[in-house]
């Protein structure tokens, strides 16, 4: 059992216990009966069928790309992002075989990485990607199994990113080559020079080496501090002038993983400054982005200096806000977000990856397996006990199989109107989409949630194993 791995935490265990405690509104109460699903009923949302689905799309992976990054599930073939694979479905999906009870899987593709993984390779890879993946898969495997070659792996490839913070503002470049350590492109964004800590900072604790915790800190730090006046981030900055190349403010792609690495950070490292930065970005974030559209609460675009609203859109990557505002401990605002990200979905039976929530019209109709939604739904079950959400989940699995099944695998949608596939399969699929739908379906047992933090990957972090350290 994963609670067995991740044993109960004192100080830290208390302190997001009481993180979490917060009144819920009347609003948040009166929150909307989630409909039944347009899919058919026939497919049971439990733990036992996420499994098998999950293992549908493994096997075909094995069969078709073994060894490679991720397989096209259309064409049935392989595809490695930088033309050399760096094993990016197998350590993306390892600590969710754990999870899932599937030792001999589990065990034999650990063996597979730690005989097979190098990253001396002469390829320049994009730091933030590389670290949520494989960075932070690595640790989350290596604290489940205590099998140390899986940190060396993880200590190896900290060592090879560390070059991306030398850049005269501390703030990361976004590509460094695993080689020769030279960097490229200075144009980056605040998700990308900001969500580094929980991995950095999780390898320093474990190595002992103070440089990782440092170096994405003071990124965070960075970007924090060249928010504008009414506290708001841009979308783009320049890592050697630390000037933004673009204001438009908003908790989509780019931004989104930023605000939420600030809380975790601070709940998983006890980091008092990360904590005055959470509670000092979110503050203006509900005041410039929210925007109550009836009972439902959407996160839209406004201009960093001035606040005034830009865009009225939201999509699927921002739906990872309700996950975040229950840890947080704010529920009211978690209940309501959620219900807007529920409209989304049941539009046209997926989420797309962008609409207007003004009009209800989508803006891009791409649908890549994305997991937010379901994280959500997840997190609000776990802090509530309300089966609303339990409820909510069945519907998104019920439409995810239906629609995005192949005969070998699942695929992205091209549309989610016309429900059209395309030759893509992430990783973050084995990660992360089918992590989070089991552990919703599962029983609490499987996974202490109270005594974890998950990156941005879904890749869970012990929080008591950290602190037993120090």
């Amino acid at each position: 059992m994963i609670d067995a791995l991740f044993p109960p935490a004192s100080r830290s265990a208390c302190l997001i216990l009481l993180v979490l405690i917060s009144p819920v509104s009347t609003t948040a109460q009166k929150a909307a009966k989630v409909a039944p699903a347009s899919t058919e009923q026939r497919i049971p949302a439990t733990a036992t069928r996420v499994r098998e689905e999950f293992l549908h799309a493994w096997n075909a992976y094995k069969k078709y790309a073994w060894g490679h990054d991720s397989l096209r599930p259309v064409s049935k073939t392989s595809y490695d992002w930088y033309g050399q694979s760096l094993w990016m479905t197998p350590v993306d999906a390892l600590d969710t075989l754990m999870l899932m009870g599937l030792k001999r899987e589990a065990d034999q593709t650990r063996a597979a990485i730690i005989q097979n993984l190098s990253f001396d390779k002469d390829i320049y890879v994009q730091n933030f990607e590389i670290t949520i993946r494989l960075l932070g898969g690595l640790l989350s495997a290596y604290q489940m199994t205590r099998d140390q070659r899986l940190l060396n792996l993880a200590d190896d490839l900290g060592t090879r990113l560390l070059p991306v913070f030398n850049s005269p503002t501390g703030i990361p470049y976004r590509f460094v080559n695993l080689r020769t350590g030279k960097v490229r492109e200075a144009e980056t964004n605040p998700a990308e020079a900001g969500t580094l800590l929980i991995e950095f900072g999780t390898l320093s604790k474990l190595t002992g080496k103070k440089i990782f915790y440092e170096k994405a800190k003071r990124a965070l730090e960075e970007v924090h501090k060249r928010r504008s006046h009414i506290g708001l981030l841009g979308s783009n900055i320049n890592v050697e002038t630390g000037e933004w190349t673009n204001t438009d403010s908003h908790i989509g792609g780019g931004i989104d993983s930023y605000y939420e690495y600030l809380l975790k950070c601070w709940l998983l490292f006890d980091d008092e400054d990360c904590k005055k930065m959470w509670v000092e970005s979110i503050t203006a974030v509900n005041r410039y982005l929210a925007d109550e559209v009836g009972p439902k609460l959407w996160y839209g675009h406004a201009e960093m200096n001035k606040g005034n609203r830009t865009q009225t859109t939201f999509g699927a990557l921002e739906a990872f806000m309700p996950a975040v505002l229950a840890l947080s401990g704010d529920i009211a605002r978690a209940k309501r977000s959620q219900e807007a990200c529920f409209a989304m979905w049941t539009l046209h039976g997926i989420e797309p990856e962008e609409l207007d929530y003004r009009t209800m019209k989508v803006t891009n109709g791409a649908y890549p397996l994305r997991p937010e939604i379901i994280e959500s739904a997840y997190y609000l079950y776990r802090l509530t006990g309300d089966k609303h959400y339990r409820e909510m989940g069945g519907v998104f699995f019920r439409d995810f199989v239906s629609y995005c099944r192949t005969d070998t695998a699942y695929a992205a949608l091209q549309d989610v109107i016309e429900k059209k596939k395309t030759d893509r399969m992430e990783s973050f699929l084995f990660a992360e989409t089918f992590k989070y739908f089991y552990l919703l379906f599962s029983s609490p047992r499987a996974l202490d949630f109270k005594h974890v933090i998950f990156n941005t990957e879904a890749h869970p972090i012990s929080i008591h194993r950290l602190h037993r350290l120090h």
